[in-house]
């Protein structure tokens, strides 16, 4: 049986040879293949309102740089690290009001309420997940904002199996801390998978 990471690779081969050529249809595919694993690398450091358009900017950026890739089997990682670049030069350059539209009141952690509406929770949850460690950060919202599978994620940004399933497991235990929350066995397990 092959390995589905190796099958992933291969095709991203063939795509990253053929957008090279111009090819704009195998480059969107590459896109299709990656915009969620970027949204999500975006979400856990810009405020949420911006992170569609730098999603755009960041494919705009590999687009314009694909000769420079190093390493084809990596176009994962790669574009992953132009997203955090892009995330870094955005609060460098933003104003400190446009940082604050994403930290009103309502998002913080005393607001996260079994009351409230589902769209207030989750900004509310989102917010106390951007509070964590910037690996655990990143791993959680790939996780459970993008749905994406531990293999997935360790597939898509280059981490290690291993790693994605420690950040995971230690993400998930400081968010509960920071919930009050106390762990369920069928959580365990399904952070994991």
């Amino acid at each position: 049986m092959r390995d589905p990471s190796l099958c992933e690779v291969s095709e991203d081969l063939i795509l990253l040879s053929a957008a090279r050529n111009g090819d704009r249809v195998a480059f969107g595919r590459l896109y299709d293949r990656y915009a969620r694993m970027v949204h999500g690398v975006l979400l856990a450091k810009v405020p949420r309102g911006e992170v569609d358009d730098l999603v755009q900017d960041v494919f705009v950026t590999a687009l314009g740089r694909l000769s420079t890739l190093r390493e084809d089997g990596s176009f994962g990682p790669w574009v992953a690290a132009i997203a955090r670049n892009r995330a870094n030069d955005f609060h460098r350059r933003s104003a400190p009001e446009s940082l604050a539209r994403d930290n009103t009141p309502e998002n913080d952690i005393a607001s996260v309420n079994p009351g409230g509406n589902d769209a207030d929770q989750a900004a509310a949850i989102l917010n106390v997940v951007r509070s964590l460690p910037d690996a655990y950060r990143e791993t959680l919202i790939l996780r459970l904002v993008e749905g994406m599978t531990g293999p997935e994620i360790a597939a898509r940004t280059g981490m290690t199996h291993g790693s994605v399933r420690v950040n995971l497991h230690r993400g998930m235990q400081q968010l509960r801390a920071k919930l009050n929350l106390e762990p369920s066995p069928n959580n365990e397990q399904e952070e994991t998978r």
